[in-house]
């Protein structure tokens, strides 16, 4: 009996310590659902914060923990893209590029890989104010990736951009994009620059962000988005690991070394206590707090529903030049 029951207590503290080692997300108030979403602070000190849904829907707060107020959508109607699934729209991205502001953006429906990455420009990043102009990237079932979840990165010069995409099939791709003006083009060939070979190739939401001349890869891997916690392995859910890269088109390896083309990933973030399947995410910096890592969660006392996704945030630490959250 005490044999049996020690292996069991053990195996108990250890997954207490394991959850213990995240901290809860940053408070929220006001709208607080989100799903995919992405953040960007005005130089007036206003935020903004983009989701899936509702043709790219719209917070906005004067706090990052607001009170935050639903104010519009990216996109009126329909996206201008003649494709299943532009009357809703996902995973945005934005970015601020010599005084336009870029909003990145997926057309597709669930489980489908005829898809299309679109974008729409702004000076303001208000309701009413962007202009949608159309696609930059699409998929098909002959292609080797699905055109969604798409982001943006800057390279070593002021012009060299990067955009990087995919979710399951071969999942991340990225290619070299130029911008100027309210345009965007495809100017580099393509590569994949994460992969995860198990399974059904649970890996999507690449976001790449630098820092002292380094790219760190952070990627949403595991179980999305309908959720059974009786029965998921909650080491199996959504969860955020990052690899890095002295090249913005890569290899990105993970901390142990390992290729993230080849499965590789060190988590920075996963489910613990009552905060369930974190991804989704993003990261800026944020003059009131430094860098900042932002996704989504689902809370365990509230339920795991989509529509109960709620937006998270934790600073980020950098040690050895990895990133942990505080």
């Amino acid at each position: 009996m005490l044999l049996s029951t020690l292996p069991a207590l053990l195996l108990a503290s250890l997954a207490s310590v394991a959850q213990a080692q995240y901290p809860n997300p940053g408070a929220c108030s006001g709208e607080c659902f989100t799903h995919d979403p992405a953040v960007v602070k005005r130089a007036d000190g206003k935020y903004f914060r983009f989701s899936t849904l509702d043709l790219i829907g719209i917070s906005t707060a004067d706090n990052l923990a607001g009170p935050w107020t639903r104010s519009g959508s990216v996109i009126q109607g329909k996206s201008v893209i003649n494709m299943a699934g532009n009357d809703v729209l996902w995973a945005p991205d934005v970015v601020y590029i010599r005084g336009i502001y870029y909003c990145f953006y997926s057309v597709s429906t669930s489980g489908s890989q005829t898809s299309a990455i679109g974008y729409a420009t702004s000076t303001t990043m208000e309701s009413g104010s962007w202009k949608d102009q159309g696609i930059v990237v699409t998929s098909t079932g002959s292609s080797p990736y699905n055109a969604i979840d798409s982001n943006v990165v800057n390279g070593t010069g002021p012009n060299e951009w990067y955009l990087q995409w995919g979710s399951y099939w071969n999942n991340i791709y990225q290619a070299r994009v130029a911008i100027n003006g309210e345009y965007v083009f495809r100017s580099g060939n393509e590569h994949q620059i994460g992969y995860e070979p198990a399974g059904n190739h649970k890996m999507e939401g690449a976001f790449i962000w630098k820092r002292d001349n380094l790219w760190y890869q952070f990627l949403s891997r595991g179980i999305c988005c309908t959720y059974n916690p009786d029965t998921d392995p909650v080491d199996q859910v959504y969860h955020v690991t990052v690899c890095r890269s002295d090249n913005p088109a890569g290899p990105y390896v993970d901390k142990n070394g390992v290729a993230c083309t080849n499965g590789g990933g060190t988590i920075v973030l996963a489910s613990h206590g009552n905060i369930y399947a974190p991804g989704g995410q993003g990261v800026f910096n944020d003059p009131a707090h430094g860098d900042v890592l932002y996704y989504h969660y689902l809370d365990l006392t509230v339920g795991v529903a989509y529509a109960q996704s709620k937006f998270g945030w934790n600073v980020l630490q950098w040690t050895d030049g990895w990133p942990t959250i505080v």
